[in-house]
């Protein structure tokens, strides 16, 4: 307002009090701390797969003192973008025993496997078993391969059984693979009961669904596999980058399955006291 009227016919105190700003604003400067383009850099470097609240909890675990809402306005400086808020959705499980309803209670409740298909860079395509376990978020495995059939699902299944355990209920839409007579008979005589979706239904296998969606977005679309066995190798290393170090706002921005103990600040600030010990007692006694 005085640079288009002129500094010498309004005065800042007129300014501010027609604009109904405060004063102070006019007068004060920024403070920017010394380590905050280093926290963009990095920043910036997470953000090329996550978004801001979980770049903001990887932030932490690299020993920033950070939270969502610096993060946010740093995020929007540097133009990045902001996810939207998604509109709140009902969940669709019942307290009956039907295929979409049942909610995973415990580890090893309820299994869900589906196939991804994509291409290497010769054009040939290839498919993916991907495998979780609805509870946990866990991915149990990935296969991939140029062909896959219910031998393929039996044999998968088997090798978690033996390692893992055997869970209630293993969930999957009515693929020839899944539906395959076999497969359910395997199932049954070893007590696992199978939910199959409505036929052209997918949003009913929404856990399932939602890693697809993400196995995807973080690394199909983003690799150019020119051989089968780069995309084992690089899936694989997703898979292990998904367990054990992505957070997930499920389970409240950790990972499914940890290899290490993160530790916060206050860990390392409380100093454990000394045992005093009674010799009065009977040093033999232990």
């Amino acid at each position: 307002m005085r640079s288009s009227l002129g500094r010498d016919r309004v005065s800042e105190r007129r300014a501010c009090r027609v604009l109904r700003q405060s004063r102070s604003t006019q007068r004060r400067q920024p403070h920017v701390p010394q380590d905050e383009p280093r926290l963009v850099r990095e920043m910036v470097q997470l953000a090329e797969r996550y978004g801001y609240r979980r770049v903001t909890e990887l932030l932490r675990r690299r020993g920033w003192k950070v939270n969502h809402k610096r993060t946010e306005r740093l995020w929007r400086r540097a133009g990045l973008k902001v996810p939207q808020k998604q509109p709140k959705r009902r969940r669709l499980w019942f307290n009956d025993r039907s295929c979409v309803r049942l909610r995973p209670a415990y580890r090893d409740h309820v299994w869900s496997y589906d196939f991804v298909h994509d291409r290497t860079h010769d054009g040939r395509a290839f498919r993916m078993l991907n495998l979780i376990d609805e509870y946990t978020r866990e991915c149990l495995a990935i296969d991939v391969s140029r062909r896959m059939t219910s031998e393929s699902v039996l044999e998968r299944l088997s090798d978690l059984f033996v390692r893992r355990g055997v869970p209630d209920h293993i969930r999957s839409d009515n693929g020839p693979e899944f539906a395959a007579i076999r497969v359910r008979e395997w199932l049954g005589r070893v007590g696992v009961t199978t939910l199959f979706i409505e036929p052209g239904s997918p949003w009913e296998n929404g856990y399932i669904e939602s890693f697809n969606g993400k196995l995807r977005d973080e690394l199909l679309n983003r690799e150019i596999f020119d051989t089968l066995l780069e995309a084992k190798v690089l899936t694989e290393r997703w898979r292990r980058d998904y367990n054990t170090v992505r957070p997930h706002s499920p389970l409240g921005y950790r990972p499914p399955a940890p290899t290490t103990r993160l530790f916060t600040h206050e860990s390392f600030s409380t100093v454990s006291k000394p045992v005093e010990i009674d010799k009065s007692k009977d040093e033999t006694t232990t």
